[in-house]
């Protein structure tokens, strides 16, 4: 077994799997791209109401959590935000925490949460949020979530890389875990995916994508 860990860093500050040899966010301005494909994607801030719940394929570095937090402050919202995160290989705290570093804007809300992170807290209750991460392949624990979401990010990493987070059968799940009306969100725009959630009871759109993908994809559920 290779003793290399699982995270190397391009130009000092992009985190990049070594599993999937893809980076975890985007080479130009991570932050930007989750405002763009994932929080804009979903409708918000303007959907967010008490108990808004949030469920995500692909935790990585918590970046998407920071950032819904941080409009979700922002937006002056009341209550609490439910954000529920999918990961197979959660990375160490020390890789999460120099990611999220990278983004002064989220700076509060990192140190905030960091001591979570180096306690390697799989539950978060603070006054505005409930977060849970689940471990382990979302194709086998997804199926026995009995929660359900109003919007979700899909965010694992490329479907050529990644191919088995992007499956039929757990996009189906995705369709089966969404709220009437709830929405989807990707930066992926690869027709396969469109289809298994088209399949899934969801309506797809392709849509203008963030810097370099041209396009990405938006999804929601109808009210039946």
């Amino acid at each position: 077994m290779s003793d290399q860990p699982e995270t190397f860093w391009r130009d000092g500050s992009v985190p990049v799997s070594r599993h999937f040899d893809d980076p975890y966010y985007s080479l130009e301005d991570g932050l930007a791209e989750t405002r763009h494909v994932f929080l804009a994607g979903n409708g918000l801030p303007e959907r967010f109401r008490d108990g808004f719940r949030i469920a995500e394929l692909g935790f990585g570095t918590g970046l998407n959590l920071l950032a819904a937090l941080a409009l979700w402050r922002e937006s002056g919202t009341p209550g609490r935000l439910h954000f529920t995160s999918f990961e197979a290989y959660p990375l160490p705290a020390e890789d999460m925490v120099r990611a999220q570093g990278a983004f002064p804007e989220l700076a509060e809300i990192a140190d905030e949460l960091e001591p979570h992170w180096q306690a390697q807290a799989k539950r978060i209750d603070l006054p505005d949020l409930s977060f849970t991460l689940v471990t382990g392949d979302a194709r086998e624990t997804l199926p026995h979530w009995t929660g359900e979401a109003d919007a979700w990010f899909l965010d694992g990493f490329s479907p050529a890389k990644n191919p088995e987070l992007w499956s039929p059968e757990l996009l189906a799940e995705v369709g089966r875990h969404t709220a009437p009306e709830g929405t989807a969100a990707s930066y992926t725009a690869a027709g396969h995916v469109r289809r298994a959630l088209d399949a899934a009871g969801l309506i797809t759109q392709r849509v203008p994508g963030y810097g370099r993908k041209r396009h990405m994809t938006i999804a929601r559920k109808s009210r039946a």
